[in-house]
């Protein structure tokens, strides 16, 4: 049990495969935080989009999640990885891939969670802003949102959490990610049990947290 290849391989698993400060393009945090940032943004027009009135507008948005959280994420890495660049006959990085791949699949994710988050609102919210004068705009953004999104916390957290450990399924296209960093060290030491105990340590510290975190704010909100 020589843990000596984690000490001398430290920085290259570390600041390049989970920060992603190196010579390769990855990084695990570096295709995460944009790829939760990106994929809520889009999952709140996503999830609104599916309680809108208009069919024209609500039937897209329900293909939309159906299809995608009807296949596997590595169908959609691969999509984007063999079928894009042949479309738009333009080469598309592997950063580029693998976070068009991941923000368009988790969009349908976070905009059924937007979607159950507004539903939760009482009903009553809706009748008393309505009653003060407040356009739907307004209500939407000042009443129904703010008291969703704290309704949404738990179905979040575990989503990101999700997103984040599923950020390893970038490294079948190249992604130097962590388990990729892992992967490459392991060619060269042969240390495979060392270097996969290690990686899984680090995925199961920022997991836990960021559920630590969502607990705090379950707390907070109760």
């Amino acid at each position: 049990m020589d843990f000596s290849v984690i000490v001398s391989n430290w920085k290259f698993l570390i600041v390049q495969g989970l920060i992603g400060l190196g010579p390769f393009i990855g990084g695990t945090l570096r295709l995460a935080i944009p790829a939760i940032a990106l994929g809520f943004a889009l999952g709140i027009f996503v999830g609104l989009a599916r309680l809108a009135q208009a069919p024209w507008i609500r039937l897209p948005a329900t293909a939309y999640v159906e299809l995608f959280r009807g296949v596997p994420l590595v169908m959609v890495i691969f999509w984007m990885w063999f079928i894009i660049p042949q479309l738009l006959r333009l080469p598309i990085p592997e950063y580029g891939v693998a976070l068009s791949a991941f923000v368009i699949f988790e969009a349908a994710y976070f905009g059924e969670i937007v979607r159950a988050g507004v539903q939760s609102v009482p009903r009553g919210q809706v009748e008393a802003a309505t009653a003060l004068g407040m356009t739907t705009t307004k209500t939407m953004t000042y009443v129904i949102l703010p008291q969703a999104l704290r309704n949404m916390v738990p179905s979040l957290v575990t989503q990101m959490i999700v997103l984040f450990k599923d950020t390893s399924l970038a490294s079948i296209i190249g992604y130097v990610d962590l388990t990729k960093a892992a992967q490459i060290v392991n060619n060269r030491e042969i240390k495979p049990f060392q270097l996969y105990l290690f990686i899984a340590v680090l995925y199961w510290l920022c997991a836990y947290s960021m559920s630590r975190v969502a607990r705090r704010l379950e707390q907070k909100r109760a």
